[in-house]
């Protein structure tokens, strides 16, 4: 019979990670563990962490509705779950929830595979194929970003994403003017993120201002749900735009490709917390491809055991361009993991061991 319990888990940031939708310092995620009464020491393991202020399921209810979903699949009394396919328990849980469904799908594809935290079977997880990752720079005073920005050449990151929209835009240029004056664009990749803090009728100015930084994209110049505004941007922008938060809440097949369809963005930027899980990821890339629209994968945040289960996925389709995979070590608290930062790749260590997560099954 199939058994699903969770637990809350509260990550701690080890700075205050500055955002344009304010400072987080902790992070609430949920483990959900998914077992067999027949194979009770087989756990597979998912994370929902959703997001405050982004998630559409980050609601004062989430944890009564985690246990609703819980008890819901749990009365299904389901035999023999290994018959199962992905689909089908993807959509025992309401479309509204998520990371809940992200979780699921985790635990379900890392039960069927041992529980063993291998969600899929690639050279990524094998040790073999590392993957490319962006340095990511948070928002702060001026000091604490040049900081950030020298830790990260340091290391010898290829590719490096900047925040912006938090101190005046004048400064974020001659940060970014500061690094183009040591590392030109063949040696650097420059991404920025906006978060969407740029308002319609000033965003193209400012783009063309950013355009001297000889910039690879800007994620999210506006906010969300302004397609007229966006599409305009995308035509006239001499910077690529990637859509990121627009992507949230659109879960259609129809909804996803009116809103490709409309803006005809250069990029997409594709977190499966946020947008619906593997499947749901895995047909934003389909009708991306379709369009030659490019794209890249972001974690939301989670942990190491979300964070994994993002990168195991991302090694099914692309191990080439850089992704925001880099999150693993924000937190004083997060999972000990065999996943590892290189220079600027993401790998997977086999011969290390996951920190056990404490036991809830019954």
């Amino acid at each position: 019979m199939l058994r699903l319990k969770f637990q809350k888990h509260t990550l701690r940031f080890k700075f205050d990670a500055g955002t344009s939708r304010g400072v987080l310092r902790e992070h609430d995620v949920y483990y959900v563990c998914l077992w067999d009464t027949t194979q009770p020491e087989k756990i597979g393991v998912g994370e929902a962490a959703p997001l405050k202020g982004l998630s559409i399921d980050y609601r004062p209810d989430f944890v009564d509705q985690l246990a609703l979903i819980v008890e819901n699949i749990e009365s299904l009394n389901i035999e023999n779950a290994e018959y199962y396919n992905l689909k089908e328990i993807s959509q025992l849980i309401p479309i509204e929830f998520p990371a809940i469904r992200f979780a699921v799908e985790t635990a379900f594809l890392d039960w069927k595979n041992g529980g063993q935290k291998q969600i899929f079977d690639n050279s990524f997880v094998h040790g073999k194929r590392p993957i490319p990752i962006n340095g990511l720079i948070w928002m702060g005073d001026e000091g604490f970003m040049q900081q950030q920005i020298a830790e990260k050449l340091e290391q010898g990151f290829g590719c490096i994403k900047m925040k912006i929209g938090a101190i005046d835009f004048e400064q974020e240029c001659q940060l970014l003017a500061s690094i183009r004056r040591k590392f030109p664009a063949e040696q650097l990749t420059l991404r920025v993120d906006a978060n969407g803090a740029f308002k319609p009728d000033e965003a193209l100015e400012k783009l063309k201002r950013l355009n001297e930084f000889e910039l690879h994209s800007i994620e999210q110049p506006i906010r969300p749900n302004q397609l007229a505004s966006m599409r305009q941007l995308c035509e006239q922008s001499p910077v690529p735009i990637a859509l990121d938060e627009e992507l949230i809440g659109k879960f259609s097949l129809s909804e996803k490709e009116r809103l490709l369809d409309v803006i005809k963005p250069p990029y997409i930027i594709l977190k499966p917390t946020l947008v619906g899980g593997f499947l749901a990821t895995q047909e934003w890339i389909d009708l991306a491809k379709k369009r030659k629209i490019g794209w890249w994968m972001t974690s939301a945040l989670e942990s190491n055991i979300g964070l994994n289960a993002i990168a195991q996925f991302t090694a099914e389709y692309d191990t080439k361009n850089f992704h925001g995979l880099g999150t693993g070590s924000l937190y004083h608290n997060n999972v000990e993991s065999p996943l590892a930062i290189v220079k600027d790749r993401l790998s997977y260590q086999p011969r290390k061991y996951w920190e056990p997560l404490p036991a809830i099954t019954e």
